[in-house]
C-alpha cells in the first residue's frame, strides 16, 4: 500500500459492504443497507458509519487512500428490471432480427419448451434500423455501405428519443471500415448519444453473440456512465488523490471511463471478486480447490476455483441475453436472507426466488414486510440473536417473524411454526445445494475434493448444513466473510481483455506467424495501456487463450496457453493443449483431425500491492467467550435444545469448540451443527471440520453426487 488506507465497497441487493485496510495491517468491515433507487446514498451512509466507529472523517479516509474500489450491481439491476437506456441498433440489412432469431433455439434448459416465453428484447423491432452494406467471410466488401441509410437511422433515433446506439454489421471483425464510418456519422448527427461499436467492443467471430453483446453494452452504458460520474464526483469532493477503480466481471479492476465505455464488463462485478478473496483466505492451508458460497439478503452466489484458477465463461446466456466477453462464472439464484416462503398450487412449500430485499425486508425487520423469509425462519429457529443484526443496529422482532410464518405457511399446512421454519431452512438449503452441484458435479468436479468457503452475511447460518449435504468435511469462514467480496476487491489487480478474430488452421509456418503477430499486437496495446496507468513492466503479466475447434465443428472451446513465441514447432504444443481440453470437457479427443483457431485473446494484468493479512492475538479458551444459551432447532421435529452462544469478537487464535453452538460476529452469525468442530486460526479464519460421526452424512452425499 502506497498510502495509509485502501477502501473496498461492494454494493449488493440488500446490504452494501465496506472493507477498510490500513497500512499497519488492520482490516475492518462495515455494513449498511443498500439504497437501490439511489446507489450513492449507501456509500455516504457507509462512510458516515465508518466515521462513527473509527473517528476518521470520510475526507481523511478517502484523501489518504491509494485505492478506492467499487463493485456495483447497478448494471445487473438495470438488466434484471429492464430499466436500461432507450437503445437503437444499426445492423446490416436483413440481419436486424438476429437478436430474436438467436441461434435458432431458446437457451439451454428450455430449448424444447413451447410454453417458455421469448426473452424481452432490449431493442424493440422499430428501433432496429437496417443499412445496405455487406462484407463476406473473407473480409472482402461485397456491397459498399449506403451512408444515407445510417443518416436515416439517426434521424429516426432522434425523433424517438434514443439515448444509446449499438452498431453491428456482418463480418465487421474482418473489415471494420463500414462500422467505423457509420460510427462517425452517428457522432456527427447525435453528439450526445452513447455509442457502442460491435467490432471494437467485442472483436470476435460470431455475429449473434457480437450483436447481442453490443446491445447489452449500449443498453447499460448511460446507466453506468451516470453512476460512475456521480461516484467519481463524490470522491473528488472528499479529496481523493487517485481515480476510483471499479470491479469488473472478468475479475479485475478498471477505471471509471473503461466501465462507462465497456459497461457489459460491470454486469456481475460484485461476486466476481469472490474467487480472489477465497484463495487469499485459504492460503495458510494451501487450499486451491475452493467452492465459495455467498449468501446475502437477496441472492446466493457460487463461484469455483480449481488448482487456483477461477472458472471463466464466455459466450453465455446471462439473464437470457447472450454475452461474449469473459466473465467469472457465478451461479446465482434467489436464495438470500430475504427469500420469501410460499405455498404452490399443489400445496407444497417453496422458497424464493422472489425476495423481500431491504425494502421492506423480512417481517422481523419491522419495516412493513409481512411475508415469511429465510431470515424470519433463522430467527424463529434460534440461530439469530433477536437483539439484532450488524452489531444490534438492525433489531429483529421475533413475534413478527412468528406471525408471518404462522399465517402464511404453518396454519395453511397444519404444522407448528417451528416445523414450518425448519422446513423453510431445509428447502432453501436444498435449493443452494442444487446450485452448488451445477458449478461442480455438472462440470465434472467432485465437491468432496473442495473446501467450502463461507461468504456473505447470511451464509454462516447455513454453511454446515450445506457441507453436510454435499459431503464436504472442511469449511473456512473468515471474520471478514460478510464482506468477502469487498475484501477481494482490495487485493485484486487491474485487468483488461484484448481480443482479435483469428480464423486460422493450426498448421504451417504462415499460420504460426499470424498467431504470433496477433498475440504480440494485442499485448503491446495492453502493456501500453497499463504503462499509461502507472504500472512498471515488472508489474504486468500476460495470459493467453484461444477459441479452438476441430475443422467442421460448430462450436469451439477455450484453451489457455503460456505467452511464448508462436513458431511452427510450438503449434504442436497448442494442438496438444486443445486435445487435452476437449477431452476434459467432452470425454474424447481426435488427435488425427485437423484443428483451427476461431478467436484469440490476451488478458493483461497490472499487479497491485496487497495489504497485509489480518493477524489476531491468542485466545484464552472458547469458554471465556460464552455469552449464554438459547433454544435452537436442529431437526425437522421442531424440538428445541439449549445451545451455547459465543462472542466471536472476543475469540482469539487457537480457541476451539464443538457443535451444536453459535458464534456471533458483528456482521454474521455462524451456526455449528452437531457433529462439527470449529477452531479459530491466527489469520482470523474459522476452520470447521466434520467429525467421524459425520461419516453417514458423507455416504449420503456420495450417493447424491453419483446420482
Amino acid at each position: 500500500m502506497r498510502t495509509q488506507y485502501r477502501l473496498g465497497i461492494d454494493a449488493g441487493g440488500t446490504f452494501t459492504d465496506f472493507i477498510l485496510a490500513d497500512k499497519s495491517g488492520g482490516l475492518q468491515i462495515f455494513k449498511v443497507l443498500s439504497t437501490p433507487t439511489e446507489p450513492t446514498k449507501a456509500i455516504r451512509n457507509g462512510l458516515a458509519l465508518i466515521t462513527e466507529e473509527t473517528g476518521l472523517t470520510a475526507e481523511e479516509i478517502v484523501s489518504n487512500s491509494d485505492l478506492c474500489i467499487n463493485g456495483t450491481t447497478v448494471g445487473l439491476n438495470a438488466l434484471i428490471t429492464h430499466t436500461g437506456a432507450k437503445t437503437g441498433l444499426i445492423a446490416t440489412r436483413g440481419h436486424q432480427d438476429s437478436i430474436e432469431i438467436r441461434l435458432g433455439h431458446k437457451e439451454d434448459g428450455y430449448r424444447y419448451d413451447p410454453d417458455y416465453p421469448p426473452a424481452t428484447m432490449l431493442v424493440p423491432r422499430h428501433l432496429r434500423r437496417p443499412v445496405t452494406e455487406r462484407v463476406i467471410s473473407t473480409g472482402e466488401v461485397k456491397t459498399p455501405m449506403v451512408e444515407e441509410d445510417v443518416r436515416e437511422a439517426c434521424r429516426y433515433f432522434i425523433a424517438e428519443g434514443v439515448e444509446s446506439v449499438a452498431i453491428s454489421f456482418v463480418w465487421s471483425v474482418l473489415h471494420q471500415d463500414h462500422e467505423l464510418r457509420a460510427a462517425q456519422i452517428v457522432r456527427e448527427m447525435m453528439p450526445d448519444v452513447r455509442l457502442t461499436v460491435g467490432s471494437v467492443l467485442y472483436p470476435q467471430v460470431r455475429e449473434y453473440t457480437r450483436t447481442s453483446t453490443a446491445i447489452v453494452n449500449a443498453y447499460l452504458a448511460p446507466i453506468l456512465q451516470r453512476y460512475v460520474e456521480a461516484i467519481d464526483a463524490y470522491f473528488r469532493e472528499l479529496g481523493s488523490q487517485h481515480p476510483v477503480r471499479y470491479f469488473q466481471s472478468n475479475g479485475g479492476l478498471a477505471l471509471g471511463k473503461v466501465v462507462s465505455d465497456q459497461s457489459v464488463y460491470a454486469i456481475n462485478s460484485g461476486p466476481a471478486s469472490a474467487p480472489q478473496a477465497a484463495l487469499d483466505v485459504a492460503a495458510p492451508w494451501g487450499d486451491k480447490n475452493i467452492i465459495t458460497c455467498d449468501m446475502g439478503g437477496t441472492s446466493f452466489d457460487i463461484t469455483l476455483t480449481r488448482d487456483g484458477q477461477a472458472n471463466v465463461n464466455k459466450n453465455i446466456d446471462f439473464l437470457r441475453y447472450r454475452i461474449g466477453i469473459p466473465m467469472i462464472q457465478v451461479e446465482t439464484l434467489g436464495a438470500g436472507g430475504g427469500s420469501i416462503g410460499w405455498i404452490d398450487s399443489m400445496g407444497l412449500m417453496q422458497m424464493g426466488p422472489q425476495s423481500a430485499g431491504s425494502e421492506p425486508g423480512p417481517a422481523c425487520y419491522g419495516q412493513g414486510g409481512e411475508s415469511p423469509t429465510t431470515t424470519d425462519a433463522n430467527l424463529v429457529l434460534g440461530y439469530l440473536n433477536a437483539d439484532g443484526l450488524v452489531g444490534g443496529r438492525l433489531p429483529l422482532d421475533v413475534e413478527k417473524a412468528r406471525t408471518a410464518i404462522k399465517t402464511k405457511l404453518a396454519d395453511p399446512l397444519g404444522i407448528s411454526v417451528e416445523k414450518a421454519a425448519y422446513g423453510m431452512f431445509t428447502i432453501v438449503n436444498n435449493n443452494m445445494v442444487n446450485a452448488i452441484r451445477r458449478v461442480s458435479v455438472e462440470r465434472g468436479y467432485d465437491p468432496r475434493d473442495f473446501v467450502l468457503m463461507g461468504a456473505g452475511g447470511a451464509t454462516g447460518a447455513h454453511i454446515t448444513a450445506l457441507a453436510r449435504e454435499m459431503g464436504v468435511n472442511k469449511v473456512l469462514i473468515s471474520k471478514l466473510a460478510s464482506g468477502l467480496c469487498a475484501y477481494g476487491q482490495i487485493i485484486s489487480d487491474v485487468k483488461y481483455n484484448y481480443m482479435a478474430p483469428a480464423p486460422i488452421r493450426v498448421e504451417g509456418a504462415e499460420s504460426a506467424a499470424k498467431l504470433d503477430s496477433l498475440f504480440k499486437g494485442l499485448e503491446a496495446k495492453g502493456q501500453e495501456d497499463l504503462a499509461g496507468d502507472g504500472f512498471a513492466e515488472d508489474k504486468i503479466s500476460i495470459r493467453r487463450s484461444l477459441d479452438m475447434r476441430y475443422v467442421g465443428q460448430v462450436h469451439e472451446c477455450t484453451v489457455e496457453i503460456d505467452p511464448f513465441d508462436v513458431t511452427e514447432d510450438r503449434l504442436e504444443d497448442i494442438k496438444a493443449a486443445f486435445h487435452a481440453r476437449h477431452k476434459e470437457l467432452y470425454t474424447y479427443d481426435e488427435p488425427h483431425s485437423p484443428v483451427e483457431v476461431v478467436n484469440v485473446e490476451s488478458t493483461i494484468a497490472g499487479h497491485v500491492d496487497k495489504p497485509d493479512r489480518m493477524i489476531i492475538g491468542a485466545g484464552k479458551g472458547a469458554g471465556a467467550t460464552l455469552k449464554g444459551t438459547r433454544p435452537m432447532v436442529f431437526s425437522n421435529d421442531g424440538a428445541a435444545q439449549s445451545t451455547p452462544v459465543y462472542d466471536g469478537s472476543a475469540m482469539g487464535a487457537g480457541d476451539e469448540l464443538q457443535g451444536p453452538a453459535v458464534i456471533e460476529e458483528v456482521t454474521t452469525t455462524i451456526v455449528i451443527e452437531p457433529g462439527w468442530t470449529v477452531s479459530l486460526h491466527e489469520s482470523g479464519v474459522y476452520v470447521l471440520t466434520a467429525d467421524m460421526a459425520g461419516e453417514e452424512t458423507v455416504q449420503k452425499a456420495r450417493k447424491l453426487v453419483e446420482a
